[in-house]
């Protein structure tokens, strides 16, 4: 199988026809057309994935989840894609991305907090003109100009997303509030109190070498989009706030 991602074509060596099916919205229609890469799994890479995901759920205290090596493979694919996309300066990032009128603004936050919530507040706010870009874990490219981001399979429990690519205009870390209020961070000091989080919610490579360039592209990242914080409650008033406050 392969499928196209910011504009790379991909080779998948799947074990389970479950890939397959999930992105289906993604497969490559040129058969003829050369591969950038390929990626393989193993029997390890799939166990890797069902260790993860249990060590994740006990740090959570919750149930530990019991997930199938058909799903478990899906994992492994894209934490290899991930891998394998820092040469062409992109990042898999955890967020959701919402397109209003053809730009881009990415949702972050901590677990719980609503950003899936908030990208629906937009949808239903905007209707025609917001168009759900990935709801999870979007892929940003980082080049001389500014941010693309593009939509993936990979796009959450609501399955969210649409092939397409957008510049990325904001990033807006969401904190719960009672009332809604948007900052643009736009001092050293701001900027470095949102490093964290931005760190926090981009994929983590084990390689030195792959670790060294994902926090370049970090670097890169907060330099060329500029980044806020919304503090909202879950009101359609929220959507209108973040919206208005990222148009500066």
């Amino acid at each position: 199988m392969k499928i196209k991602l910011v504009d790379k074509t991909i080779e998948i060596n799947n074990r389970y026809p479950y890939i397959e099916q999930y992105c289906k919205n993604y497969v490559s229609t040129d058969c003829e057309c050369k591969s950038d890469f390929i990626i393989g799994i193993s029997d390890t890479d799939i166990e890797y994935e069902r260790r993860k995901s249990e060590a994740e759920d006990i740090k959570e205290s919750i149930p530990v989840r019991h997930f199938t090596d058909e799903y478990l493979e899906t994992l492994a694919v894209y934490r290899k894609i991930a891998e394998q996309m820092l040469s062409y300066d992109t990042i898999l990032f955890h967020g959701s991305v919402i397109a209003v009128d053809g730009e881009g603004y990415l949702f972050t936050a901590k677990s719980g907090t609503g950003k899936s919530t908030h990208a629906r507040l937009w949808r239903e706010s905007f209707g025609d003109r917001a168009v759900m870009v990935n709801d999870d874990k979007p892929l940003l490219r980082i080049t001389k100009d500014g941010v693309i981001a593009y939509g993936t399979p990979w796009d959450g429990k609501h399955r969210l997303s649409t092939n397409i690519s957008v510049p990325l205009k904001g990033i807006c870390i969401l904190e719960r509030a009672a009332k809604n209020h948007i900052i643009r961070l736009d001092t050293k000091e701001q900027i470095r109190s949102a490093y964290p989080m931005i760190v926090q919610q981009t994929h983590k490579s084990t390689n030195p070498a792959n670790a060294l360039k994902t926090m370049e592209l970090i670097d890169r990242l907060m330099e060329a989009v500029p980044i806020y914080r919304l503090s909202c409650n879950m009101e359609p008033e929220a959507a209108k706030v973040a919206y208005e406050g990222m148009q500066g």
